[in-house]
């Protein structure tokens, strides 16, 4: 469901580079991509490629060592922590692959959350929606400890939608689930994709997952090439 209007995320040129105890580690090097709105777009490649690396990037959580990453027109290296945090909370959603629930709240207050932290009033009508949307009604009274995996990331998904951000980054988003659950939570990551039009962009090692985007590419020793 891309628009064609213009990318929403922009990469040119990234590279990152860290400080070992064997010298400087060389995790990306001149990596360039583009995804348009509403696409979805998965980022494939083994262990220590750099993948998350290159996602945390994408969401402003990092900045590179030179290049340029724009989001929604936003220049994410050229802001600091507290405007890039403030772009994070109004346009990104993110699905990891260790669920990251608080363990002291319902399903309902997990999903309320980003709401309540806007001051939104509507926070807990539409966290009921969007458990709704990932057939969660029924549970969310109950704690994530209360929860099985699968149903602790359809909480994790609904969170990530609340706020219908206009990208969502998901890191390994079935690594901890069995194939059967693994499926119906990527069904319904692709269904909220296809029908909210929201960008999605993940982070896989699953070539099954890979193919059910619109686009694919493959990360090998810090450098992006199209997947074979």
């Amino acid at each position: 469901m891309s628009d064609g209007s213009r990318p929403v995320l922009e990469v040119r040129d990234v590279s990152k580079s860290v400080n070992g105890p064997e010298g400087r580690l060389d995790i990306l090097s001149n990596v360039a991509m583009q995804v348009n709105t509403g696409e979805s777009f998965a980022i494939v490649g083994a262990s220590g490629s750099g993948k998350t690396t290159l996602l945390g990037l994408l969401a402003g959580l990092d900045t590179p060592t030179s290049g340029s990453i724009q989001l929604d027109g936003h220049a994410l290296e050229q802001l600091d922590e507290e405007a890039r945090a403030d772009i994070r909370r109004r346009l990104v959603g993110f699905v990891f692959q260790s669920f990251h629930l608080l363990p002291a709240l319902t399903a309902e207050q997990n999903v309320m959350l980003p709401l309540e932290l806007e001051g939104n009033p509507a926070a807990r009508e539409r966290a009921r929606e969007a458990l709704e949307a990932v057939e969660l009604s029924g549970r969310r009274k109950h704690y994530p400890a209360q929860l099985s995996g699968g149903e602790q990331q359809r909480v994790a998904i609904a969170r990530a939608f609340v706020h219908s951000p206009r990208v969502l980054f998901a890191d390994e988003p079935t690594g901890n689930l069995d194939r059967r659950t693994g499926r119906h939570v990527c069904d319904l990551m692709f269904a909220l994709n296809r029908d909210h039009g929201t960008t999605l962009v993940l982070v896989t090692h699953d070539l099954q997952l890979a193919e059910r985007c619109m686009r694919s590419v493959e990360l090998q020793e810090g450098r992006l090439e199209p997947l074979a």
